[in-house]
């Protein structure tokens, strides 16, 4: 199971390291054009699939429980891969929703304010546009706390 965190983080960090270096010397990108993309794309590629065998992997260690009731000999809960993996879960959703919600809400808001500015008595209907927009991102909270329950 270690082997697939480390494969993921050294995807991580080479992806970094190219951007760092592309951001920091970018006359680079003429002379490494034939190879960056191919080499970006496995990289993330490699990625997704560890992601995908720690998920596939983890889903037994997030369910198991100790014989003690998932309680060490010091009183706390143990946390394993699985679990940890189980946590982050409950917080994609949430975390894509609001992602989604301020996509929405950009050019929402500046259409809405363009509206306001010609004319005034539209107030109303450009701040349910708004709360429509902004309602992505509690059904996504939403969504997290019913995965969070069945934890």
């Amino acid at each position: 199971m270690y082997w697939l965190v480390a494969t993921m983080s050294v995807a991580i960090l080479g992806l970094v390291a190219a951007g760092i270096a592309l951001e920091l010397r970018p006359a680079l990108s003429t002379r490494i054009r034939p190879w960056y993309k191919p080499a970006m794309g496995s990289q993330l590629l490699i990625f997704l699939g560890a992601q995908v065998a720690l998920l596939v992997l983890g889903i037994h260690d997030a369910m198991a429980e100790t014989a003690e009731g998932a309680e060490t000999a010091t009183g706390a809960a143990e946390i394993t891969v699985g679990m940890g993996l189980a946590i982050i879960g409950v917080g994609i959703p949430t975390g894509l929703s609001t992602i989604g919600a301020g996509i929405a809400v950009g050019p929402i808001g500046a259409a809405s304010l363009a509206a306001i500015t010609e004319k005034p008595e539209n107030l109303g209907r450009t701040l349910i546009y708004l709360g429509l927009a902004e309602g992505i991102a509690i059904y996504g909270l939403v969504i997290s706390i019913l995965l969070l329950n069945k934890l």
